[in-house]
């Protein structure tokens, strides 16, 4: 054997055998530089200008809905939406005497419903005068007439007793018919606000319809001016 060819012969046994990796071992070896390279997205950074730790930036997918406006409550109560040639909404409340009264009662003919804040109180006294002093005339347009206040029976029918008042006057003490027809509202006297009855009256036609509404009434003539309406209707 030449001598270079023994040299390259030693050369070659001379290399430390090549050794086998095993694929747990090289799973192992990833991981190891995974956790190395890659930076936790839950560990915090530090702001290299304040030195102080920065909670990582969460940003969601889902797009942020706008909080959904909360329902107002006092809807009815501030203001009915009732309008001219709308449906009267029914009713059924209590009269004097213990008897009850409803809208179905005056079905093909017209109604008038005067709503008063409070039974034997001056404005309230001459409001329901007048309306009985035309309640002939009234009869007489086809037309019939009904007093509401928030009053309780015995209260009302003391008001009937001492003015002689011979209209039907109905308690509405829950509040529900006074305000389907937007007389019971938001009222301010001497600095304060409370809930009470706004004077309203509306003329009903015989189909059940709202022919016309008086907001916030002038007790004085107003009377006469609902027995017109009514007998131009």
């Amino acid at each position: 054997m030449s001598k270079k060819t023994r040299e390259k012969t030693s050369k070659k046994t001379s290399k430390p055998p090549a050794r086998k990796t095993s694929p747990e071992s090289k799973a192992l070896a990833k991981r190891a530089v995974s956790k190395t390279e890659r930076p936790s997205a839950k560990k915090s950074s530090k702001n290299l200008k304040t030195g102080q730790t920065e909670a990582p930036l969460k940003i969601s997918s889902k797009a942020s809905k706008p909080a959904a406006a909360k329902p107002n409550r006092n809807t009815a109560a501030a203001g009915s939406t009732l309008l001219e040639g709308a449906k009267a909404p029914s009713f059924e409340l209590r009269r004097d005497g213990g008897a009850t009264v409803s809208l179905a009662d005056y079905a093909g003919q017209k109604l008038v419903l005067f709503f008063y804040p409070r039974a034997d109180t001056p404005g309230c006294t001459r409001e329901a005068i007048d309306f009985t002093r035309l309640k002939a005339a009234f009869a007489a347009a086809g037309t019939a007439v009904v007093g509401v206040s928030a009053d309780p029976l015995k209260a009302q029918e003391a008001f009937r007793n001492k003015h002689q008042l011979s209209v039907p006057l109905a308690s509405d003490e829950n509040h529900e018919m006074l305000a389907a027809y937007g007389a019971w509202g938001e009222k301010s006297m001497y600095g304060r606000t409370f809930m009470g009855i706004l004077r309203t009256t509306v003329l009903i036609g015989p189909d059940g319809k709202i022919i016309r509404i008086w907001r916030h009434v002038k007790v004085d003539g107003h009377a006469d001016d609902v027995l017109a309406a009514a007998q131009a209707a």
